[in-house]
């Protein structure tokens, strides 16, 4: 049997958390997708433009097209998506359309609101004069062809996805997904039903691979393992997934083998124990074939925790995103702390600052249900009207 595998010692959350984000600072390869696959993945590369934006003048408004003071002689027409009008010469207009690509010549756009003909000539009406590049948007007033628009690392969002289009991309470079299996632990779990009879339901397997896929992961595999060492050694042998997650099994419980499944399958201990509460005895290790594993307790709150911690920093840096550290807020009451360990309190936003949620011991939900974020309480925690940090919630 071997033995069981030696860490560093229980670990400060904030050095738990670089510590899981410096595991995975060798992002994935990159890939090149069409747009309509590239939806939740990362940039691998800075986008650029591909031509300047607007690509021509263009008109801002429906309305004419003017060139020079008025009054104007309407010459034609001229809509969206239409060959290049004739120049007009000073004196002329033609009625334009928002988006249609202004004729040489043309030195404004009057508002259809602002204009009137009397049958021959076209009169401005509006509130003030007609001035040069009114209402004109102008080639390359969004950007010049070539430049870079965004940097390496950004999230691909739909708007980012619209910014590539817009500027000529037909396809995107990005980093491959983090592939993350799921193994959720316990004799005790039921996967469907109401629990009773020593049985209670699953609320991690339901929970967490919608969090994760909105980090970026792609979620392989959601597997219940029951409380049998040999079982859970092999599932960890045979896992390739770039991130392994279990639920359960951290700590020195009858059926936690978490620890010794690690040691047979070669795991590497990065972090063993982390001073939050909740959350006290998750872990993160190396796998062989610089695979990780992030173990979460089995408490769901303290589960989320764990994500929170050490999943999310790991999950960023593998998908080549940029370190996000806590953001400020201000506390509306009094947060009570933990005497010795960093606290994880779920908590809402108010005007006046953010405020506690009941509900939110180790195995409850309920508060967690309601939360915007979770509170960074340093030891003693934080006092009203003092400043306080909050990381990401489900």
């Amino acid at each position: 049997m071997a033995a069981p595998p030696t860490g560093p010692g229980v670990t400060g959350w904030a050095q738990a958390r670089e510590r899981a984000r410096r595991a995975g600072l060798r992002p994935l390869p990159p890939v090149g997708l069409p747009l309509a696959e590239a939806l939740g993945r990362t940039l691998a590369e800075p986008l650029a433009a591909l031509t300047d934006l607007p690509a021509f003048d263009t008109s801002a408004m429906d309305g004419w097209a003017v060139a020079g003071p008025g009054p104007w002689r309407v010459t034609g027409r001229v809509l969206a998506g239409r060959a290049e009008a004739a120049a007009l010469a000073d004196g002329a207009a033609v009625e334009i359309a928002t988006g249609a690509q202004l004729p040489s010549g043309a030195t404004a756009v009057l508002r259809r609101e602002h204009g009137r003909t009397d049958g021959v000539l076209l009169h401005a009406c509006g509130p003030r004069p007609v001035t040069t590049g009114q209402d004109v948007r102008p080639r390359g007033q969004e950007c010049r062809r070539g430049e870079e628009l965004l940097p390496a690392g950004t999230p691909v969002g739909p708007a980012v996805l619209g910014l590539a289009a817009a500027c000529g991309h037909d396809r995107l470079t990005v980093r491959r997904r983090p592939v993350v299996q799921l193994f959720v632990l316990g004799d005790e779990l039921l996967s469907s039903g109401v629990p009773g009879a020593g049985l209670v339901r699953d609320a991690l397997g339901p929970l967490l691979p919608p969090w994760l896929r909105s980090a970026g992961a792609e979620v392989a595999e959601v597997r219940c393992v029951r409380d049998d060492f040999a079982l859970l050694r092999d599932a960890l042998r045979h896992c390739e997934a770039d991130l392994v997650l279990t639920t359960g099994g951290t700590a020195a419980g009858p059926v936690d083998f978490l620890h010794r499944a690690l040691a047979e399958a070669g795991g590497r201990l990065l972090v063993d124990g982390v001073a939050v509460r909740p959350g006290h005895p998750m872990l993160l290790a190396e796998l062989p074939g610089g695979r990780h594993l992030v173990g979460l307790p089995g408490n769901p709150l303290a589960a989320v925790a764990g994500m929170a911690t050490l999943a999310l920093p790991l999950l960023h840096a593998l998908a080549g995103r940029p370190a996000a550290g806590p953001a400020p807020a201000r506390a509306a009451v009094a947060l009570p702390g933990h005497p010795v360990d960093t606290r994880l309190q779920p908590v809402r936003r108010t005007a006046e600052g953010v405020v506690p949620l009941a509900f939110d011991g180790p195995a409850m939900l309920r508060g967690l249900a309601r939360a915007e974020a979770l509170a960074v309480l340093p030891p003693g925690g934080v006092a009203a009207g003092e400043p306080v940090e909050l990381v990401e919630a489900p």
